[in-house]
């Protein structure tokens, strides 16, 4: 099933032109991992997701790009032509000559209504040219007035339109200190007229990400396009093609269906996060080894403790004990600094994955509901036990 990808404003074109190179590298490289026959197979899961029917011998990304000024579509159509690997849509984008100004309102309620039928029909050429659609990855900043404004405009659109199919926005959460003086205002309106009209809200934070690149990258001099690279990097890693944990030789065939499926249990709860290990840069691969055992152990700190990355992780962090309350101010406040997760989903790529142990990984979820009132694992494994056997009872009638 297909993705069509929708690009806004000049953070939603910048990160997808760097999503879209990622994606292709990827599953064009050739790493040895697995045989010639299997990197066929996740070439093609890869291209029906991302890209369509090649002209001139070169695949065409599923996108639509919009922008209400020039500039940034441009040079990114100009980017993904110069790679020669793959392209964008001769007729993929719309853009005008006068942007929103930082202002969420103009992007919301001038551009949006006054641009409306020309953007959704782009779209709708895109999805026609899919066999099967699996729904929409929306990519836009929150702070600025044309991503986040008619971002949130498109988003309710598609909703109205498109009914049936997913939603997923990829939400860039603007520095701390600060890049517009009105990013407050517009990060407000914004999330809450996505939470109304998006399946899931994917959110990343410039603050954490220009630490990766500061801390584990080694970059000196840091970029948009060095944070863009981080940001593909780890989209690329949930979207990109898998099997199913049940040990599947076929790829899942629904992307966004699966990831809302594990992720996204109840419509009040659909702010998700990624937690990505070993982030490094390439020249320090080459002198790096790795165990499965290590990383997980890793990446369930980072998870309990609530940190982007690995360097720096809370060891002290420790989920509450099954079954005692927090008791004083001491215990509450400790029990506090647990992060606590709705669900997680849990993505491997690499060498020998059949030989990792997610058992540490799955955290119980909704049992700390039950445990802090006193209920302990045992009475739900006691109650398992009976009923089975009152299912086995009946059965045997």
């Amino acid at each position: 099933m297909s993705i069509v990808t929708v690009q806004l404003g000049q953070c939603g074109n910048q990160i997808g032109f760097e999503v879209f190179d990622t994606l292709f590298s990827d599953s064009h490289s050739s790493q040895g991992l697995c045989s010639k026959k299997e990197n066929e197979a996740y070439q093609a899961s890869c291209k029906e997701r991302f890209f369509r029917e090649e002209e001139n011998g070169v695949p065409i990304a599923r996108a639509v790009l919009v922008d209400m000024e020039p500039k940034v579509i441009n040079q990114t159509l100009s980017k993904a032509a110069r790679s020669g690997q793959w392209k964008y849509g001769e007729h993929a984008c719309f853009c005008q000559k006068q942007g929103s100004g930082n202002n969420w309102a103009y992007g919301y309620s001038v551009h949006g209504p006054r641009n409306e039928e020309s953007i959704m029909n782009l779209i709708q050429k895109e999805v026609e040219k899919c066999d099967s659609l699996s729904g929409f990855f929306i990519i836009m900043s929150i702070a600025g007035g044309t991503g986040s404004g008619l971002g949130a405009f498109i988003t309710q659109n598609l909703q109205d339109q498109y009914s049936n199919s997913l939603r997923m926005n990829q939400i860039i959460w603007p520095y701390g200190t600060g890049e517009v003086i009105v990013q407050n205002y517009n990060s407000i309106l914004t999330l809450s007229h996505l939470y109304r009209s998006s399946d899931a809200l994917l959110v990343h934070e410039n603050d954490a990400v220009h630490k990766i690149c500061a801390k584990l990258m080694n970059i000196k001099q840091i970029s948009f396009s060095d944070i863009n690279q981080v940001l593909a990097h780890q989209l690329g890693s949930v979207f990109q093609p898998t099997y199913s944990e049940e040990g599947s030789f076929h790829y899942r065939r629904n992307p966004l269906g699966d990831l809302m499926e594990n992720l996204v249990p109840h419509p009040e709860f659909k702010m998700l996060g990624i937690r990505n290990i070993p982030q490094m840069s390439e020249n320090s691969l080459a002198y790096s080894t790795f165990t499965w055992a290590g990383l997980l152990k890793h990446l369930r700190q980072m998870l309990i403790s609530n940190a982007k990355m690995e360097e720096g992780i809370d060891w002290q962090v420790r989920p509450p004990i099954s079954g005692l309350p927090a008791l004083g101010k001491m215990s509450l406040k400790k029990e506090l600094r647990f992060n606590t997760s709705i669900a997680n989903l849990v993505i491997l790529r690499g060498k020998e994955v059949q030989s990792a142990d997610l058992g540490k990984q799955k955290l119980r979820a909704y049992i700390h509901q039950y445990t802090k009132f006193g209920i302990e694992e045992e009475d739900f494994l006691d109650s398992f036990t009976l009923l089975e056997q009152v299912v086995s009872s009946y059965s045997n009638i």
